[in-house]
């Protein structure tokens, strides 16, 4: 048999109910900058790392406005070590254009929310179902493993096409919008949590008697070999270490703090290079360096 809308709803519903995590942003009483936050601090980071600073941005920022008033130094410093802080400051942008033209509240359709600064196809629907409880389909790797697992009996999803995923997802999803919004949160957390990329408890999984990857004997995947990420060494470290010393101090510091954090003098300044580029750090008149608006 294969998986159908039918079958996924009728198991994975009731497993989601049964079994998924009780977190801060799946509450009844998150709203949609909730949700925003809690996707945008999620891309590519764990929930353990990112739960204490979600709970810290939102006491402090309750409202889009809230964050908008915030300094880019201030957003920076609070991010903290999620890494990848371009994103905290594509989302003080967001927020800004939330309050102005949005009567600060954060959008409830996919094509407004497109249109905010630095919300991409995934993050859109994230908010749309998560939210406002939208029928779209959400799509992120763990899904997509699913995907490939269950319907296409691969071992795993091969390069992303988004006009694919998304069809396989929508395929799968309940024609009621609520349960729909469910569906994707189940998907990702059956991902997340069960069919594992290294790991999969297939012991554990409400649809293994549909799996079409279970049922063809759990073949390997032989698709084009995925990329290992590594960060020891990468400039993604060295530049998180050049904004740990620009977080710890409220004045501008002299390039010579910032010599002693990496001994490549060449892939050091690369990176401070880098981050002056993104808006990440700044110069001063006298050639000190600082968070943005911070001199």
């Amino acid at each position: 048999m294969t998986l159908t809308a039918d079958i996924a709803s009728e198991t994975l519903l009731d497993w989601f109910s049964e079994t998924a995590r009780d977190l801060p942003w799946r509450r009844p009483d998150c709203d949609g900058w909730g949700v925003l936050i809690s996707e945008i601090m999620l891309q590519q980071t764990p929930v353990a790392r990112v739960e204490p600073i979600w709970h810290e941005w939102l006491e402090r920022w309750p409202k889009p406005s809230a964050l908008a008033a915030a300094t880019q130094a201030e957003v920076l410093r609070a991010w903290g070590k999620l890494g990848y802080p371009r994103r905290a400051l594509r989302l003080h942008t967001a927020a800004d254009v939330i309050a102005r033209e949005h009567g600060d509240v954060v959008p409830d359709d996919v094509d407004t929310l497109l249109a905010l600064p630095g919300i991409g196809a995934y993050t859109a629907r994230a908010v749309a179902a998560f939210a406002y409880g939208k029928r779209t389909p959400v799509v992120d790797t763990n899904v997509r493993r699913v995907v490939a697992r269950a319907v296409h009996g691969a071992g795993d999803a091969g390069p992303a096409s988004n006009t694919k995923d998304m069809a396989d997802v929508e395929a799968l999803l309940p024609a009621d919008e609520r349960r729909a919004a469910t569906m994707s949160a189940a998907l990702m957390e059956l991902g997340a949590l069960v069919c594992t990329a290294r790991a999969p408890q297939c012991a554990d999984c409400p649809i293994v008697d549909d799996c079409a990857w279970v049922r063809a004997g759990k073949p390997a995947y032989d698709g084009p070999a995925k990329p290992v990420q590594k960060f020891a060494g990468t400039d993604r470290q060295v530049r998180g270490l050049l904004l740990d010393v620009l977080r710890g101090t409220d004045e501008p510091v002299p390039k010579t703090r910032l010599d002693v954090v990496w001994d490549r003098a060449g892939q050091r300044d690369r990176c401070l290079d880098s981050l002056l580029t993104d808006g990440l750090v700044e110069q001063t008149a006298d050639g000190r360096f600082a968070l943005p608006g911070e001199h």
